[in-house]
C-alpha cells in the first residue's frame, strides 16, 4: 500500500517572491522538472492564477500532454496545481496534485514539494502507488534544480 503524500523540502538561498515567480510561470517548469519528463508549456509567456488551467507537453517513454489546473495559489507562500486527462479518460487516470509552500527562514526559503495522490482516479491508484519512490527521487531532484536555478 501507499501513502497518499510525499513530501520533499530544501532551504533555497534565495527569496520566496523569486521562488514563486519561477512556479508561477509554466514556461520555466522544464528548467526545474527533476523527472526529465516535463518538456514544454502549451502557451507561453504566462503567469498563473487561482482556477486557471495550463496545458504540457510531457515525454515518458512517449509523448504526451497534460492538462493542469491550479487548485492553490497565495502569491510567493502557496501554488498548487493537480494534473489531469483530457475527455473520458479523466475518469480513469489523473487527478495528483503537486503543491509548493513557500516559508521565509534564516538564509532563504524553505520549499516543500508534496505530491499528493488523495485525489487520483481510482483506476490509476495501484499504478501510481507504484511510483511513490521514483516520485520521491525526482522531487529531491527539482528541489536542487529549482536551486540552481535562483540561487
Amino acid at each position: 500500500m501507499f501513502t497518499k503524500r510525499v513530501t520533499v523540502d530544501r532551504v533555497i538561498k534565495a527569496p520566496a517572491d523569486a521562488i514563486f515567480a519561477l512556479l508561477a510561470d509554466p514556461s520555466r517548469h522544464p528548467e526545474f522538472d527533476g523527472s526529465g519528463t516535463v518538456l514544454a508549456a502549451r502557451r507561453a509567456g504566462r503567469r498563473l492564477a487561482l482556477g486557471e488551467s495550463f496545458g504540457m507537453d510531457m515525454h515518458w517513454g512517449v509523448g504526451y500532454g497534460t492538462r493542469n489546473q491550479v487548485v492553490a495559489f497565495e502569491p510567493d507562500r502557496v501554488i498548487a496545481w493537480r494534473t489531469l486527462a483530457s475527455g473520458v479518460l479523466i475518469h480513469l487516470v489523473g487527478g495528483r496534485t503537486w503543491r509548493y509552500d513557500l516559508e521565509p527562514v534564516e538564509g532563504g526559503t524553505r520549499v516543500t514539494e508534496t505530491w499528493d495522490t488523495s485525489t487520483e482516479a481510482a483506476p490509476s491508484r495501484v499504478v501510481v502507488g507504484r511510483l511513490e519512490d521514483l516520485t520521491r527521487r525526482n522531487m529531491t531532484r527539482t528541489l536542487e534544480r529549482l536551486a540552481s536555478v535562483v540561487e
